[in-house]
């Protein structure tokens, strides 16, 4: 970590969770130079359904929820920005305390509930981009009062998809009540089905990735698998944050509900990408998430069978020079290994990684 990462953490670590990040929201907002320079190099690039990513990590959702600066993590050196979880009408999300930092492991847990501004504020944004270079995803969600869950994700397509060079269905937030039934098959189905007929009727026809949780077991990873690949979505998710709790050294902070995220994430959410890949095969895209946090674990992502790979939570911890950090890792490790592409890592640990239990 730089001494301006430091100082910069020690500044935000002086805040509640809540409030330091909307202070960085504002800092990248206000243009300030934050994070550290990168060098693009032609071995990093990858392409996916369609998209040529400078290089293959992204910021996860969770973020920047409201779309306010999805320029700004690109100039961090982020291959790509997802911005939201995105519901159609705005929403407070659940009280506060929600989120809590569990120095001691690397990690966060959260229970914010989907609080964004809704489907109008954010799209006034994005439209205000529209013609700029650079990859950036919505993530759609579903309003927690909704009488019509499945309807709020086709508006959520209807809406967006002029301007995301991808969309992601989330149905994976451990935070709204009910929501993570909708990866059960019989509901699963439905929702594909309606989705991806709302992307063929809309303006433009951007790829559509579903997020999925860790806390699933073989036969619901099947059948998201079977019901993926019958719908002909483009992509998944690998994972969304863990209701479960690994051996945590936080003390009482670590029994707060919500979802996990960070290091202690990292190994079941490789697990579960690893098992996907094998389920999937390999020309469906999947993007890894989950603990990531230096070149070595994102190298790992891709190891087990992603394409691409997103963070969030390491961030907090390591500071906004970490895109750029784990960016000259993988240059070289691949100068090292002789590659001629970062593509030519992928799977070379699957067997590793889909064999381990859950």
């Amino acid at each position: 970590m730089s001494v301006l990462d430091r100082l910069g953490q020690k500044l935000l670590f002086a805040f509640d969770p809540e409030t330091a990040h909307g202070m960085s929201i504002a800092a990248l907002r206000c243009g300030l130079p934050v994070g550290a320079r990168t060098t693009l190099d032609a071995r990093l690039k990858v392409s996916v359904c369609g998209l040529d990513f400078p290089n293959p990590i992204g910021m996860a959702a969770g973020y920047d929820k409201n779309a306010e600066v999805p320029d700004a993590l690109l100039g961090l050196g982020f291959g790509f920005a997802e911005v939201g979880t995105i519901t159609p009408l705005p929403q407070a999300g659940n009280p506060k305390p929600r989120i809590f930092r569990l120095t001691a492991d690397d990690a966060v847990i959260n229970r914010l509930g989907f609080n964004n501004e809704g489907h109008a504020a954010a799209e006034k944004r994005l439209a205000a981009r529209k013609g700029r270079s650079g990859i950036v995803g919505v993530n759609i969600g579903a309003n927690k009062d909704s009488s019509d869950r499945i309807g709020d994700y086709e508006r959520g397509v209807a809406r967006f998809a002029q301007y995301a060079s991808y969309l992601t269905v989330n149905i994976s937030s451990p935070n709204t009540p009910g929501l993570r039934n909708m990866q059960a098959r019989e509901q699963l189905g439905e929702l594909l089905s309606r989705v991806m007929a709302a992307r063929a009727t809309a303006t433009a026809q951007p790829p559509v990735f579903l997020k999925i949780a860790p806390d699933l077991v073989e036969a619901e990873l099947e059948d998201i698998a079977a019901e993926v690949t019958e719908k002909q979505v483009d992509g998944v998710i690998v994972s969304n944050t863990t209701i479960s709790r690994p051996p945590l050294r936080s003390g009482d902070t670590a029994r707060e509900t919500g979802g996990l995220s960070g290091k202690p994430l990292f190994e079941r959410s490789t697990i579960v990408l690893a098992k996907m890949r094998k389920l999937l095969g390999p020309d469906r895209a999947i993007i890894g998430v989950g603990g990531v946090d230096s070149a070595d674990t994102a190298l790992d992502k891709v190891r087990a069978g992603a394409d691409l790979v997103q963070l969030y939570t390491g961030m907090i911890y390591a500071g906004p020079s970490l895109p750029g950090r784990i960016l000259s890792g993988m240059v070289r490790f691949v100068e090292k290994e002789r590659l001629k592409s970062i593509c030519e890592l992928r799977d070379s640990r699957l067997d590793f990684w889909a064999s381990r239990q859950l």
